[in-house]
């Protein structure tokens, strides 16, 4: 049975990464969580995720944000050397939300039929606002939640985490928006395979 740890930025990233991790066929222990804000942990902590590595599956996701390149910027993250087989180093290209937005069924459940849902959203320079400017258009109950204006900008709400975790939960499919979204679909069959491959 494959022993799991994941760490990732933020509470969506995480509800993203369970429910690829949900759908692996394998059996597997409970999911240790070493979530803590932002990237930059993330990073200083490379060499300790190789080290878990050693002994179990280790899934680490990081967002690219405004980093021009993809091949440079995670050259930079395992500039240690090779990374070990059981250590899944994924790049959500750009934010994970643009996976969040790749699942257009579900993605209609949350924010209604208003908007033009985005056919290729690995390829939006900003996936958050472009999710939060969808939440403007949506009922009070979960605009509030979602989306508020500071000095005229979009932020998110103080209910966006909680909200859009309960949306991954019971309405986002991985096989859905792996079908938009190739950053998403090589995630998803990295963490299949470290996970069957455990213990080989």
């Amino acid at each position: 049975m494959a022993s799991i740890a994941i760490a990732t930025e933020d509470e969506l990233s995480e509800a993203i990464v369970l429910r690829l991790v949900s759908e692996v066929g394998q059996p597997h222990d409970e999911v240790l969580k070493l979530r803590r804000g932002g990237d930059g942990y993330l990073k200083s902590k490379m060499g300790s995720w190789r080290q878990i590595a050693a002994r179990q599956v280790m899934i680490v996701l990081t967002d690219l944000d405004r980093a021009k390149c993809l091949v440079e910027f995670r050259s930079r993250w395992i500039a240690d050397g090779p990374i070990p087989s059981r250590l899944v180093f994924r790049i959500a290209v750009r934010e994970v939300e643009s996976w969040a937005l790749a699942d257009h069924d579900a993605m209609r459940k949350l924010i209604g039929a208003k908007g033009k849902l985005p056919i290729n959203p690995d390829t939006l320079s900003n996936p958050k606002q472009t999710l939060l400017a969808f939440g403007q258009a949506v009922p009070k109950e979960i605009r509030d939640d979602l989306v508020k204006q500071i000095d005229g900008q979009l932020r998110p709400g103080t209910g966006y985490n909680a909200r859009l975790v309960h949306w991954i939960n019971t309405s986002w499919s991985p096989v859905r928006a792996a079908s938009r979204s190739p950053s998403l679909a090589k995630a998803r069959v990295r963490i299949q395979e470290a996970v069957a491959n455990f213990g080989s």
